[in-house]
């Protein structure tokens, strides 16, 4: 698991956030992003869940599962803001096709700064059933120890917790016209017209990474995709969960 650290020299409720992910074991990548969406996220950063990805893991029969949470950290502030220890993280899996979760993968924190310690539990049969309850496996954690290094076994569950540098590539300015209601009222952005046309969006090969030199705070699990599957079915719906 490689993860890149944005350096010091670069350029800078209760809410719950969910979102859903199709997958199998010969998975492709798939992605969904989602940053500051709502007034409660703005308000409680550490409750806003910016990712969910879901990989191919290091061999054939290994997926990766990432959850970034509290966007745009710059980093002057990367050594001060860690995991919120009243946050439940979860990954929710469905392996039977019902778009309810059969497994959970909950990741709790205690502590603060350099000296936080993670704690993973499951996959897990879960407590409760729902995207906002925060009800805590009543089981050993699978994998402990502290933030910002690599946990675990290499054949079993492997657990990374910390900072990572932003990836969003987003046409800001032409979101600014579809939601006009976060355009800028100062400044070039300020200028933009409401309304988008279909040529006004910028080509793949222009894509802007606009976070770029931000950080998140990144959860990743990387475990034999046979832990989460059922049956002998190769398809899963994964999505993720905050919660008080």
């Amino acid at each position: 698991m490689r993860f890149r650290l944005s350096s010091p020299g670069a350029r800078l409720a209760a809410a719950v956030t969910t979102v859903a992910i199709l997958a199998g074991t010969g998975i492709g990548v798939a992605r969904a992003s989602d940053h500051q969406d709502n007034p409660l996220v703005e308000a409680s950063p550490a409750t806003d869940m910016t990712d969910v990805y879901v990989f191919p893991g290091s061999s054939p029969d290994r997926i990766a599962l990432v959850l970034n949470s509290w966007p745009f950290i710059t980093p002057a502030q990367t050594s001060s803001i860690t995991f919120d220890s009243n946050l439940l993280y979860q990954f929710k899996i469905d392996n039977t096709g019902d778009a309810k979760e059969d497994k959970v993968i909950q990741i709790s924190f205690s502590g603060t700064g350099a000296n936080q310690k993670v704690e993973v539990r499951g996959p897990v049969a879960p407590p409760v059933v729902g995207a906002t309850n925060n009800t805590v496996a009543n089981t050993a954690a699978t994998v402990s120890g502290s933030i910002n290094q690599v946990l675990g076994s290499a054949s079993g569950i492997q657990v990374f917790a910390g900072s990572r540098e932003e990836p969003f590539f987003i046409d800001l300015e032409q979101f600014f016209r579809i939601i006009p209601d976060r355009k800028p009222t100062t400044g070039s952005l300020a200028a933009l017209p409401d309304t988008a046309t279909a040529g006004s969006f910028r080509t793949a090969a222009a894509a802007v990474d606009f976070p770029k030199g931000f950080n998140v705070l990144s959860i990743v699990v990387e475990l034999p995709t046979s832990m989460l599957t059922s049956g002998g079915s190769s398809k899963l719906g994964i999505w993720g969960t905050i919660s008080r």
